[in-house]
C-alpha cells in the first residue's frame, strides 16, 4: 500500500465517523425549528381564542349600551320614572350577562375572609368582632378566581366604657 492510499483510507474513516454526528446535528436543528414553529402557532391560536371571546362579550354588551343610551335620553326629557326604569333595565341586563359568563358576587355575610374581602376600616360595633358590618363596594368571582375583592367595613370590639371618677 502506498502512502497515498493509506492517507485516503484515513480520510474516508474520518468522513464516515463524522457522518452520523452530522445527521444527528441536522435532526436536532430540524427538531428545534419545528418546536419554534409550534410555539409561534400555539401563541397565535391563543391570541385568536382571546379575541373571539372578547368579540362575543362585546356583542352581548352592545345592547346594554343601547339601553343605557335610551335611559340617558329619557333623563334629558326629565322623565324620572322612565329614567329609573331604564337604569333598572340596564342593571338587570348587565347583571344577567355577567352571570351567564360565570361571574358571581362575593358573599359578604358573616366573618371577614381575607381571600375575598378587602377591609377598608374597622368600626366599633355590637356585632361579633371580625364580622362584616358594611359593604362599600361589591366584589366578584369568575369561577373560583377573585376578579375584584369585596371592600368591606369590619366590626371592631365596642369601645370600653370608662367608669366615672369617684365611683368605687
Amino acid at each position: 500500500m502506498t502512502e497515498e492510499h493509506v492517507q485516503q483510507e484515513e480520510t474516508d474513516q474520518v468522513a464516515e465517523e463524522q457522518q452520523p454526528e452530522q445527521e444527528v446535528d441536522d435532526r436536532l436543528l430540524r427538531l428545534a425549528a419545528d418546536f419554534e414553529n409550534y410555539k409561534k402557532r400555539a401563541a397565535r391560536e391563543r391570541q385568536e381564542y382571546v379575541q373571539l371571546a372578547n368579540e362575543r362579550l362585546i356583542a352581548e354588551l352592545i345592547p346594554i349600551l343601547d339601553d343605557l343610551e335610551r335611559a340617558l335620553a329619557a333623563a334629558e326629557e326629565h322623565q324620572e320614572a322612565q329614567l329609573e326604569e331604564g337604569v333598572r333595565l340596564v342593571h338587570r341586563s348587565l347583571a344577567g350577562l355577567l352571570e351567564r359568563h360565570g361571574i358571581r358576587p362575593i358573599e359578604t355575610e358573616g366573618k371577614f375572609d381575607p381571600h375575598v374581602h378587602e377591609a377598608l376600616l374597622s368600626q366599633p360595633s355590637e356585632a361579633e368582632e371580625g364580622s362584616v358590618i358594611d359593604v362599600v363596594q361589591k366584589g366578584y368571582k369568575l369561577g373560583e378566581r377573585v376578579v375584584r375583592p369585596a371592600r368591606v367595613v369590619i366590626a371592631a370590639p365596642p369601645p370600653a366604657r370608662e367608669e366615672p371618677e369617684g365611683s368605687a
